[in-house]
């Protein structure tokens, strides 16, 4: 796959955006890249979208997953779109410099939001450190460093006023020297801001969290909606694993 220029990433700034017309930048095996894209790709514990690559004729192709691109210089922006299987003839109709809308699946995008913030409010709710998370259209589950019990009912009282309350959610950028000056912020173990580009986009939920994120969010916590504690364990003799689903 040609390695060209780097793909403008537009959730990062608007995650509520379902679709976008784009230029193809290079066709593979390993995917298709472009020049702009709404596909947020598998990172940070949340899931990769998606969704289809229009043609301009109205034909889909079929987009199962979305990864970050690995070639040498890439940045966290680069997104390999996976197209589903069973395409190849599709396929062989995309080539560099084609013009393609990218549509998500924006149920599954919006599910994806809602638990991502939720987890945000559970790092408020649980003062520890988190340990590993996954985020998914059906549940979020962290993992925290603690050997103290949690309580299922405590947690989800918690919650429920926090999403009640009605918090403001909005990103804000530092720059690399402010975030190494603010390791506190920083509440993963496993995964680590992206140092060494410049900047660092935060996660504020007003008057509740503030911490490094790259995932999509909701505006504001009420649009999360109700939550329940599926499952409450203990992980290892040091963590704690809670997974939240949606209450429908």
């Amino acid at each position: 796959m040609t390695t060209t220029s780097a793909t403008r990433a537009l959730f990062r700034d608007d995650a509520y955006l379902t679709h976008c017309d784009a230029t193809v930048l290079a066709v593979g095996e390993d995917g298709v890249r472009l020049d702009q894209t709404v596909f947020y790709p598998l990172g940070g514990g949340q899931a990769g979208d998606t969704g289809a690559l229009v043609l301009e004729d109205g034909t889909r192709i079929a987009i199962a997953d979305t990864r970050k691109a690995k070639f040498e210089g890439a940045t966290p922006d680069d997104a390999l779109h996976l197209p589903a299987p069973g395409q190849d003839a599709l396929l062989a109709r995309l080539a560099a410099g084609q013009r393609v809308r990218a549509e998500i699946d924006w149920a599954r995008r919006h599910r994806h939001m809602r638990l991502h913030t939720a987890s945000h409010l559970m790092c408020a709710v649980l003062p520890y450190a988190v340990d590993g998370c996954s985020i998914t259209s059906d549940y979020a589950r962290l993992d925290f460093a603690t050997v103290e019990p949690i309580e299922r009912e405590h947690v989800e009282a918690r919650l429920a006023e926090l999403v009640a309350g009605a918090h403001a959610v909005a990103t804000e950028w530092i720059t690399d020297e402010a975030m190494a000056e603010r390791p506190e912020l920083v509440r993963t173990m496993s995964v680590k801001p992206p140092m060494g580009l410049g900047r660092v986009r935060l996660l504020r939920i007003e008057s509740v969290d503030l911490q490094p994120c790259g995932g999509t969010h909701v505006r504001n916590t009420q649009e999360i909606g109700a939550l329940r504690v599926a499952k409450l364990e203990k992980k290892s003799a040091r963590t704690r694993r809670l997974v939240l689903e949606l209450v429908e």
